[in-house]
């Protein structure tokens, strides 16, 4: 009988070896900041920028991708909710790169480039200056936005009594996602502060994902979806429902906010639903759904649909999302 053919100690030792080293090597790959004071140096460069092109008024995303790359989005008219007309073919779209302080881009037969917080749009090769951008902040207009009387306090930093077992606050009073309401809800209108990690190398549905569910069942996404097409799976978009309007997604470890208003579905005696469930959706003070009709629950909501009311559910997808200011107002 021939002898099977085993593997030696030393090819076993090196498996083991990169087994035991792979988790942490993935996880510097996908390095995850929560902290704006805790960051690369990409992430001075990324953000959001407002100037003129070709002497008319534009805005632009400068995305950071990590190791000194980046995308960037130029919004024609400004940007989105400060101009932009939301069609997504008149926007111009560039990759560039970081060496020695200064971030170049080659946009069509132009070239930009930036450095401190200063765009500046060329002819090339280095010509006639056509474009100029500086880098802004915007603050959502409903930030900090005080609960009316009537409302229930979800959380307001003090505590996470208002939440199921398995709820944490962080050391600097921020609730982490992962959360369930103990009180349920039928119509109501909610207002939630949510701030994504900043995840330069992470893409897609990595990217700082969780997702607001009312009722537990009807799933508004929060993701890092700074600069992306705004889809129905992006920051914004109710899940396998409806993209939003805009994308009105801020970058990343920037505080921003939905204010919702939830019908809930109706059902009759014999639990047949009537009427869809329905939402109206303010991302950073911007209409982005009107009484969008929500026909199903999303796949992944912890309740399927029916008449009884629901929680307020904050997924947990592995990634660290921060709440802080969440008030409901039952209708």
């Amino acid at each position: 009988m021939k002898a099977k053919n085993r593997p030696n100690l030393t090819t076993l030792g090196l498996a083991l070896v990169l087994a035991l080293q792979w988790p942490a090597l993935a996880k510097e790959d996908q390095m995850t900041y929560t902290n704006p004071e805790e960051v690369d140096a990409d992430y001075a460069v990324q953000g959001e920028y407002t100037g003129k092109l070709d002497d008319d008024k534009a805005g632009a995303h400068v995305i950071a991708l990590g190791d000194g790359k980046f995308d960037l989005v130029i919004y024609p008219g400004g940007l989105p909710g400060d101009g932009w007309d939301g069609k997504k073919d008149t926007r111009l779209k560039a990759t560039g790169a970081s060496v020695d302080g200064v971030t170049t881009f080659q946009i069509g037969n132009r070239v930009g480039s930036l450095k401190d917080g200063k765009l500046s749009v060329q002819t090339a090769p280095l010509g006639d200056v056509v474009g100029e951008f500086a880098r802004t902040t915007r603050k959502s207009p409903t930030l900090g936005k005080a609960a009316p009387e009537g409302a229930v306090i979800l959380f307001d930093g003090t505590g996470v009594e208002a939440w199921k077992d398995g709820a944490k606050m962080s050391e600097d009073k921020l609730l982490s996602q992962g959360v369930t309401s103990k009180q349920e809800f039928q119509d109501f209108t909610i207002h939630i502060e949510f701030r994504t990690p900043y995840k330069p190398k992470a893409r897609g549905q990595g990217r700082g994902n969780s997702g607001f569910y009312a009722h537990g069942r009807y799933e508004v996404q929060i993701l890092d979806s700074f600069g992306l097409e705004g889809e129905h799976n992006e920051c914004g978009g109710i899940y396998s429902t409806q993209a939003p309007r805009i994308n009105m997604c801020y970058p990343p470890l920037t505080w921003q906010t939905y204010d919702i208003d939830f019908t809930a579905a109706k059902f009759d005696d014999q639990g047949k639903k009537t009427d869809n469930a329905k939402m109206t959706v303010r991302h950073n003070g911007v209409l982005i759904h009107e009484d969008t009709v929500c026909d199903h629950a999303t796949t992944a909501s912890p309740k399927k649909e029916g008449p009884e009311p629901g929680p307020i559910f904050f997924q947990n997808h592995g990634n660290p999302v921060s709440f802080q200011n969440i008030w409901v107002l039952p209708k």
